[in-house]
């Protein structure tokens, strides 16, 4: 662990509680997410359809799938849905690429005065992006009802980690992975796809969340190009 650098100014000073204790995030690892509390959480990335352009029985196959869905369930879920301005910085850089290897001069005009054009399309007109997720709890202890005065004090106050040993991790993921099966199948029967998020997703998921500014100058290093030092 790093040592903590104090001034002597502020030496005899006490120390503040810091941000992160705050957070309900303990740890993201093996594609799920772990919480304070020792509970998990897994997080689907869940297509989308256009329910208005569907045939009145399309609509009603539709919401009578998502009715048993949703009575086919025995635990809570989360549907969260993301919206975000469109980010085409690949795209352009793509056609940039290409511009430059371009060697007729009229194809290569074309191509940068296209790339002007997208590129002025998306800021004037703010087209946004929605991302649809849902978020599959795993909580193997019953919860016990909490009055007001505790769940006040539970935010004011900082969260205390539960460590999970590794065997107790892996029976909770077995169990999650059960749920994850269950909903993956329960939203194929609305022609909906999903897929879970792994380990790399999740962290650049929460990082657009908590820190949705600076994700647009500075992106994210892979997990695995990720120095920790110890």
């Amino acid at each position: 662990m790093p040592e903590t650098m104090h001034s002597k100014k502020l030496a005899g000073s006490k120390p503040g509680v810091p941000a992160q204790s705050y957070l309900d995030i303990a740890e993201i690892k093996e594609d799920l997410v772990v919480l304070r509390d020792g509970t998990l959480r897994a997080v689907l990335l869940v297509s989308s359809i256009n329910f208005a352009l569907k045939s009145e029985d399309e609509q009603s196959a539709i919401v009578q799938a998502y009715m048993q869905f949703l009575n086919s369930l025995d635990f809570p879920i989360q549907v969260v849905i993301q919206t975000r301005r469109l980010n085409i910085d690949d795209y352009i850089s793509k056609l940039k690429d290409a511009e430059l290897q371009q060697k007729n001069e009229l194809l290569r005009n074309q191509i940068g005065d296209y790339r002007s054009y997208v590129r002025q399309l998306v800021d004037l007109g703010n087209i946004m992006q929605k991302r649809f997720y849902i978020v599959i709890p795993y909580d193997p202890m019953q919860q016990v009802q909490k009055g007001i005065g505790e769940k006040i004090s539970a935010i004011f106050s900082p969260m205390v980690t539960i460590k999970l040993s590794a065997d107790r991790f892996q029976k909770y993921k077995t169990a999650l992975e059960l749920r994850v099966g269950n909903i993956i199948s329960g939203l194929q029967g609305m022609s909906l796809t999903a897929i879970q998020l792994d380990t790399q997703s999740l962290i650049e998921l929460y990082y657009t969340v908590y820190n949705p500014e600076l994700f647009e100058s500075q992106r994210m290093t892979e997990v695995g190009r990720l120095q920790l030092e110890g």
